[in-house]
C-alpha cells in the first residue's frame, strides 16, 4: 500500500476552509484507500444498503457524532439524495469534517441538485505522483512508472497485465459513462477514447476524430466533455495574450494515466524516444496538484516554437516549465520567444531526478532545474 501523505495533508488543509471536502478521481485511483487512511474517521461505504439505512435520516446520524469527528462517505452518489445529506452536514453540523468521494465532478449526476457552492472544497485525486514513488513504496524505476501508470494496483504489480487495463475500460464505461451520462453508443465512445489515449499529449482535432470514429462533430465534443468530467482526460488550453502570431484555439489533450497510454499503444517496454511525452503527463499531474487547472496552459506560436507548460501566477507573472529527461537537452529559443511577449516570470526545466533545485544557463537565459517535488507551489 502506498501511504499518500501529500493528499492527506491536502484534505486536512481543505477542512480548514470548508466543512465538506469532495474527493473525486477515476475508479481505482485510491479514493477508498485514502479515505480509510484518515485517522479515527467514521468510514461509510455508500454502496452498502446498511449505509443507506443509516443515512436515511441524515440529521439523526450526524447529530450522534462527536464534535471534530471525521466522517468519510465513500461513493456518496449512491445515496438517494446525496446533495441533501451534504448540505445538511455543511449547514447544520459544521463542527464535523466530511469527506465525500466519487468518480466524477458533482455536475456529473442529476442526483446533485445542489452544487454545494460555498460549502465544499473540491480535490481531484491524481494517479500516484512521481514524487510519491521511490522508497519506501517499492516502485522499481522511472520506466516502470511510465509503463504501468499510477493506479496503485497496476503500479505495484511486477508485470503489466493487459487484462487489468481492458477490464478497467469496460468498468469505466459501464459504471461512469453509461450510468452517469447515458451514452448508449459503446462502440463509438470507446473508439474515441482509445484514439485520445493513443494521441495523448497532442492537440485535439475534433474534425479528424469525427471522421475516424464516424461520430458527428457535436457528438465527439459531447463525449470529450464527458471524459473530462469523469477525469479520464484533461485539456490544456493554449496561452495567449491578445497579440498576433500565437496558437489560440486548439487545446492539447492528455490522458489521465501513462499506463493506459502505453496499453493502448501496445508497448511492453519504454524506448528512449517514448519517455519525453510520457514525462509530460507526470509533470502535468504535479502541476495540477499545486495549481488551479484554469491557470495551467501550454504555449505555441505560428513559427512552431512551443513551451510545454505555462502557469499563470497573478500580477502579470507567468512561469514556464519545460519537461526534459536530460536538462542539457533544453533549448532556449522557445522560452526566449515567449519571454519577448511575457517578460515577467521564472523559467523551469523539470527532470525526473533532481534532489534539490539548481540553476543553469542556456542561450543567455537562466533556468531552474528541479524534480516534480521541487515545483513551486501555487
Amino acid at each position: 500500500m502506498i501511504w499518500r501523505d501529500l493528499w492527506l495533508q491536502r484534505i486536512q488543509l481543505a477542512w480548514c476552509v470548508r466543512p465538506v471536502v469532495w474527493l473525486s478521481g477515476v475508479r481505482r485511483v485510491g479514493k477508498t484507500t485514502l479515505a480509510r487512511m484518515l485517522p479515527d474517521a467514521v468510514y461509510l461505504n455508500c454502496d452498502l444498503p446498511s449505509t443507506a439505512r443509516a443515512l436515511a435520516d441524515p440529521e439523526l446520524f450526524l447529530s450522534s457524532q462527536r464534535r471534530g469527528t471525521l466522517v468519510a462517505l465513500d461513493e456518496v452518489h449512491r445515496l438517494a439524495d446525496p446533495s441533501l445529506t451534504l448540505k445538511i452536514a455543511a449547514d447544520e453540523y459544521p463542527h464535523l469534517n466530511i469527506l465525500a468521494t466519487g468518480s466524477s465532478t458533482l455536475a456529473a449526476t442529476g442526483k446533485f441538485r445542489d452544487s454545494l457552492t460555498g460549502r465544499k472544497r473540491a480535490i481531484h485525486l491524481c494517479p500516484v505522483l512521481w514524487e510519491e514513488c521511490g522508497e519506501p513504496f517499492g516502485v522499481p524505476d522511472f520506466d516502470h512508472r511510465l509503463l504501468h501508470g499510477g493506479l496503485p494496483e497496476a503500479l505495484l504489480a511486477e508485470t503489466k497485465s493487459a487484462h487489468t487495463f481492458a477490464e478497467w475500460i469496460d468498468s469505466f464505461y459501464a459504471r461512469d459513462i453509461l450510468e452517469l451520462f447515458k451514452v448508449r453508443n459503446r462502440q463509438g465512445f470507446l473508439a474515441l477514447f482509445r484514439l485520445l489515449l493513443r494521441w495523448s499529449g497532442g492537440q485535439i482535432d475534433y474534425s479528424r476524430l469525427s471522421r475516424l470514429t464516424e461520430l458527428s462533430r457535436p457528438t465527439v465534443k459531447s463525449y470529450v466533455e464527458a471524459l473530462q468530467i469523469a477525469h479520464a482526460i484533461h485539456l490544456v488550453r493554449p496561452f495567449r495574450g491578445g497579440g498576433g502570431g500565437e496558437i489560440v484555439s486548439r487545446p492539447k489533450c492528455y490522458a489521465f494515466d501513462t499506463g493506459f497510454v502505453t496499453f493502448e499503444k501496445g508497448w511492453n517496454q519504454i524506448r528512449e524516444d517514448d519517455r519525453g511525452v510520457l514525462w509530460e503527463h507526470l509533470v502535468l499531474d504535479s502541476l495540477r496538484f499545486r495549481h488551479l487547472d484554469d491557470d495551467i496552459f501550454y504555449w505555441r506560436d505560428k513559427a512552431g516554437r512551443e513551451v510545454d507548460f505555462v502557469v499563470r501566477r497573478g500580477e502579470g507573472r507567468v512561469d514556464t516549465f519545460e519537461c526534459k529527461i536530460d536538462p542539457d537537452a533544453v533549448g532556449a529559443a522557445p522560452v526566449k520567444a515567449f519571454r519577448r511577449r511575457y517578460p515577467v516570470g521564472r523559467d523551469y526545466v523539470v527532470v525526473p531526478v533532481a534532489k534539490e533545485p539548481y540553476g543553469i544557463r542556456k542561450g543567455g537565459r537562466e533556468f531552474t532545474v528541479c524534480g516534480t517535488g521541487g515545483l513551486p507551489e501555487g
